[in-house]
């Protein structure tokens, strides 16, 4: 009987999940009427495919075969020709013997390179492994012999880095504006065939690195969704359109930049991309592109709204409906700032490589509670527990958990992350409010002991923000003889204001209780930061031990 009534729950979830599928995907024109033949092809592709980024592409060349689907440096790709042009490359990767399950890693900036390279290895059945760009030669040296990619897609720029790579790795130029030794991905879609290939026995698998803030970083894998309740998840809450056009700033081999790229492909969007963030050729590509939206993490629009104010007053992006951000903390007033300037569009998404998305601040919420992480989208659960693993009170803080079906498989070198009741840690700690949104306090493994009392440095971070003279901050617990650990404020001082150690210590004294004052400020021109905007603390601890030896 208790089986008989699982089973009876289970299927009204299911039903109740593909009613809301149908009518969120609706009306963001996903599904919507077409011509038989071609709903024919697109049921068909669906159902050999399943939900797979190369499905994606062959159902928008079908439905709008000579609309945008990229625009970059080196001018527009329709649906249609990307298409070709992705199946082309992956016969190519076929010939060298790229099959079903070998890795091929991509390390290239945002440009049609990196989306072909991407959809050719999922039409093969291959796992795609995204670099970052910012590795330095061990890195990459190390990332690669542990993931073993049977080939290494790359920017001519990077080619230096790869001398210490396996030579059995075959190499594939993503960008050039020269003559090469090795080939190129052009000069293998010009030389492949552009018929449409078979589905692979297995899905794609699609491997994304955490950002290594706090050491080597992993390889978070994931395959392809069952189906399309996360999309429909997300645009339940951030209302992306089908054939809306999206600037895609944040780097693609993020996570972030990596989610606007999947769904670009149910809606048919229009990919905006260049190779490097400039704050205001940023502004002028969403202005000329005339952009729905703007993808981005929280230092691009930080650095966006550190422009000349004439700079700014230049543009005032009348076609922007969503600002989407994630990959790092946004601080203090930042998106109001923003939506002051440019209207209520920040949708900032909470989330990691290992747990996927876990909640998403609107407008509404940024506005009545700025600095919100927000509140969970359908199918995605969270729940904060205590050292002990009991489930903390709402208002108090505690330990975040995240379970949806997004979540990474695991590390691809071996273990994952720690898990609760099928949920996974994000790393976090936070506290929800009465209203169920999610706030972030900090690390959990960031937490400071400073004479008995536990301080977060987010809550201090998000305060000293605040202060006109700030233009952004980072706090770390360094070692007291006294107190444990004492706090330690590393602030770069907005252009055109000056402020002491002394004004800083008065303002959080003034908000907080006093064992939360920084007893040591020490000004920069910048903070260390990695390509997504993440501040890397451990490079400021290590300037600290350094100066004080």
């Amino acid at each position: 009987m208790a089986n008989s009534k699982l089973s009876a729950a289970g299927l009204r979830a299911s039903i109740s999940d593909s009613i809301f599928e149908v009518k969120v995907l609706r009306e963001a024109g996903i599904v919507e009427p077409m011509r038989p033949d071609k709903a024919l092809k697109i049921g068909s592709t669906f159902l050999r495919w399943g939900a797979s980024p190369a499905t994606g592409v062959t159902t928008a060349a079908i439905h709008y075969p000579h609309e945008m689907a990229i625009v970059d440096e080196r001018g527009a790709l329709s649906w249609e020709r990307l298409h070709r042009r992705s199946n082309a490359l992956a016969h190519s990767f076929a010939a060298m013997g790229i099959g079903p399950g070998d890795g091929v890693g991509i390390m290239c900036r945002n440009h049609r390179g990196f989306i072909e390279a991407t959809l050719a290895a999922a039409k093969l059945g291959a796992s795609a492994l995204y670099l970052n760009t910012m590795f330095a030669g061990p890195q990459l040296v190390e990332v690669t012999k542990r993931e073993g990619p049977k080939a290494l897609v790359y920017d001519e720029e990077f080619g230096d880095l790869l001398a210490g790579v396996d030579d059995s790795v075959k190499r594939i130029v993503g960008w050039c504006d020269g003559a090469v030794s090795d080939p190129t991905l052009e000069s293998l879609i010009e030389g492949g065939d552009e018929s449409d290939l078979k589905p692979p026995p297995d899905k794609p698998k699609f491997v994304i690195l955490t950002s290594g803030t706090t050491g080597t970083p992993k390889g978070a894998q994931r395959s392809s969704p069952e189906g399309l309740l996360p999309i429909a998840s997300l645009i339940d809450n951030i209302p992306f359109r089908s054939r809306m056009t999206m600037m895609i700033a944040a780097p693609l081999f993020h996570s972030w930049g990596f989610f606007h790229f999947v769904m670009s492909l149910p809606t048919a969007a229009t990919m905006v991309l260049r190779r490097k963030f400039d704050p205001e050729e940023t502004l002028k590509a969403v202005e000329q592109s005339r952009a729905d939206v703007l993808a981005a993490v929280p230092v691009m629009i930080q650095r966006i709204l550190t422009l000349p104010e004439e700079t700014l007053d230049k543009y005032s992006l009348p076609s922007l409906k969503i600002t989407s951000l994630s990959g790092s903390a946004l601080p203090g007033e930042l998106a109001i700032e923003w939506m002051d300037r440019f209207g209520d569009n920040v949708y900032n998404l909470y989330g990691s490589t290992e747990v996927a998305y876990a909640t998403v601040a609107t407008p509404e919420d940024l506005r009545a509670a700025p600095g919100t992480a927000g509140k969970p989208p359908r199918g995605t659960k969270i729940c904060l527990y205590d050292e002990q693993g009991e489930q903390v009170p709402q208002g108090q803080v505690g330990r975040i958990f995240v379970g949806n079906e997004m979540a990474m498989e695991g590390y691809t070198g071996g273990g994952g992350k720690e898990m609760l009741d099928g949920l996974y840690s994000s790393g976090d700690v936070g506290h929800i409010d009465e209203n169920g949104r999610l706030f972030i306090d900090g690390r959990d493994d960031e937490m400071i002991v400073s004479g008995g009392e536990n301080v977060f440095p987010r809550e201090v971070e998000d305060l000293l923000s605040d202060h006109e003279a700030v233009e952004e901050v980072a706090v770390i617990g360094i070692e007291d003889d006294e107190f444990g650990q004492r706090l330690k404020a590393f602030v770069v001082v907005r252009s055109g204001f000056e402020v002491s150690e002394g004004d800083l210590a008065s303002h959080v004294k003034a908000n907080l209780a006093a064992y939360k004052t920084p007893r040591e400020v020490e000004f920069l021109e910048e903070l260390p930061r990695n390509a997504t905007g993440k501040v890397l603390k451990r490079d400021l601890r290590a300037r600290h031990e350094q100066a004080s030896a």
